[in-house]
């Protein structure tokens, strides 16, 4: 990781695979390594070629992941009684547009204290605001609500500044949504920055508490 722009790295395209749908609440294992839990008042959806395409990449990379199905969550509000469920750091996802045109993408715990008006500073960026949700959908593959660490995946040229909160590495395991909101995906902090570098996305880590 690194304190200053991320370098572009050419992502190689990775392969589809079939996706697994069932209405029973079930543990299951791929022989990769994701566990998917799926509650029984609820059906698992098939997956996006998108999202189909994110766990091939986790498959490539030996990256171990399990997701839980739940209720779509738009804000970090709505989410507290899931995460009560879940284990681990849960985190909010910021897609940002400074004043040069320039894009970012803030992943921190969702306790971290942001403070926009300082942060691009800190980062050797112009003054930040709001991206829009063309430009996300457009960069990142993803609507607003469910902006997550891993939709780099889907920003094959590397137009996006990937930036990660320092606290988020206090955690064994973080939560992000697997590209929609009506899910969350763990992922151990040890792998980020291989999936991150993998996308073409090197990190910059910052520590918002000296901000």
């Amino acid at each position: 990781m690194t304190g200053t722009g991320p370098a572009r790295q050419k992502k190689r395209y990775i392969p589809p695979f079939s996706g697994i749908s069932s209405n029973l609440m079930q543990f299951f294992h791929s022989p990769f390594g994701h566990t998917r839990v799926s509650h029984f008042h609820m059906s698992t959806p098939t997956p996006s070629h998108a999202e189909t395409a994110l766990f091939a990449l986790f498959d490539t990379l030996g990256i171990k992941t399990e997701t839980r199905e739940h209720q779509a969550i738009f804000t970090v509000e709505e989410g507290h009684d899931i995460r009560k469920t879940m284990p681990g750091g849960h985190t909010k996802n910021l897609f940002l547009k400074d004043k040069s045109g320039a894009y970012a993408l803030i992943c921190a715990l969702n306790d971290t204290q942001i403070r926009l008006n300082q942060t691009h500073k800190a980062v050797n960026m112009k003054r930040f605001s709001f991206g829009k949700a063309d430009a996300l959908e457009g960069y990142l593959g993803v609507k607003p609500g469910s902006v997550t660490l891993f939709s780099v995946a889907n920003d094959e040229d590397s137009h996006v500044r990937l930036i990660l909160d320092k606290a988020l590495f206090s955690h064994d395991r973080v939560w992000f949504h697997p590209l929609r909101n009506t899910a969350s995906t763990a992922i151990y902090t040890s792998d980020i920055e291989k999936f991150a570098v993998a996308t073409g996305h090197e990190p910059t880590l910052v520590d918002f508490t000296e901000i």
